[in-house]
């Protein structure tokens, strides 16, 4: 392996992992999965499972990422946090003194993770939201529970039904109507530039938002292109935001709503980034201060592509000896146990149109599944 070395932390690191790699990055990896293919990506992964919040917890991402970096040779371009770290702003800043961050900043990352601050600089700004409130409603028909930080939308819950733990982190939002559109940007000091993607649930009883895949978007209309934009130009400076970042939407004929900021490189990148790993290096780029912009209309050449979820909904089940197919990212070790209705791996397509390309992600789950839950017996796979 060869190229500038890279720190990388996540909860998840492996999206990025490939998207550097493309680049001519050689990426070294920490986070919560240690998957196969991350590994065969990374000139170095260190594991941390959990998600808990402690001082000790905060060291040992310290200790690990120092011993990636002495991997690397101890020369590092610098380090990219992915999603996990949403509300962790105070670990944010300090891992970004010691390895120099290339992204948004700890104080970016605050104020767009924090429900008071984002959602009350949106009605300063005029910009249209579900209504959002910090105390649990009265009446709850009708509203949701979040957690502030988290992603994949398996925290969120409609009440009345029992919400996780509430806790300093939790607000409420009303739920609205609307199509899930996401607009991601990179932005730099040469401007911004934005591509679309749309993304659907795989709702289980308790989880009726849980994350389940995503497709670069069709052409959408101008106007509602402009109005999109606008709302995410807003935001750039009072947010100070900088590099890879994204705006989550619910649109309908009647409404365009912002639901939140994701301050960093999120779930867009595998269905938007392109064989040269373009993004990546736009990021990079941006957070160095260069003409991302020009990068992007000089070389950037994405293909419709998709991705989906393969969830262990129909039991838990232990990963024995596979043949994945190439399709297949976040592929777990073999001998990893995995849960009912945790995340087992991702599948991909790219095709002529986003369309196609959903559809055959969604053959290709099929397919996936009856590899992983052969007959629905007892036996390891």
């Amino acid at each position: 392996m060869s190229g500038e070395a890279i720190l990388i932390a996540a909860l998840s690191g492996r999206a990025l992992a490939a998207s550097a790699r493309r680049a001519g990055f050689l990426p070294f990896v920490l986070d919560a999965f240690g998957d196969a293919d991350t590994r065969a990506l990374a000139g170095g992964v260190r594991t941390l499972r959990g998600h808990h919040k402690s001082s000790s917890r905060d060291m040992a991402v310290q200790l690990a990422l120092d011993a990636l970096r002495e991997a690397a040779g101890g020369e590092i371009a610098g380090l990219i946090l992915g999603p996990g770290f949403e509300d962790r702003a105070s670990l944010a800043g300090h891992l970004g003194e010691r390895y120099g961050l290339l992204g948004c900043s700890a104080k970016t990352i605050r104020l767009a993770n924090d429900p008071a601050t984002f959602f009350g600089l949106l009605s300063e700004l005029g910009i249209e939201h579900p209504e959002t409130v910090l105390k649990r409603p009265g009446d709850t028909r009708g509203w949701l529970s979040k957690r502030a930080g988290a992603c994949g939308g398996r925290h969120i819950r409609r009440l009345p039904a029992p919400e996780m733990v509430p806790s300093q982190f939790s607000y409420y939002q009303r739920e609205a109507d609307g199509l899930p559109v996401s607009a991601l940007a990179i932005t730099g000091a040469s401007g911004t530039a934005f591509a679309f993607t749309r993304s659907w649930s795989a709702p289980r009883r308790r989880e009726p938002f849980r994350f389940g895949g995503i497709v670069s978007a069709e052409e959408l209309d101008a106007e509602l292109e402009a109005r999109l934009v606008d709302t995410c130009l807003a935001l750039i400076k009072p947010l100070g935001l900088v590099g890879l970042v994204s705006f989550d939407f619910l649109v309908s004929d009647s409404n365009v709503l912002l639901l939140e900021v994701n301050p960093r490189p999120g779930a867009s990148l595998d269905v938007l980034d392109d064989a040269g790993g373009t993004l990546f290096k736009a990021h990079i780029a941006a957070c160095r201060g260069e003409d991302a912009v020009e990068i992007l209309a000089s070389q950037w050449r994405p293909k419709p592509h998709a991705c989906a979820y393969l969830y262990a909904d129909q039991g838990e089940v232990e990963i024995g000896a596979v043949n994945w197919p190439g399709w297949v990212s976040d592929v777990p070790a073999s001998g990893q146990h995995i849960r009912k209705g945790n995340p087992i791996a991702t599948v991909h397509a790219e095709a002529e149109t986003p369309q196609i390309a959903r559809e055959i992600c969604a053959k290709r789950l099929e397919k996936l599944a009856a590899v992983v839950y052969p007959d629905q017996n007892d036996e390891k796979i």
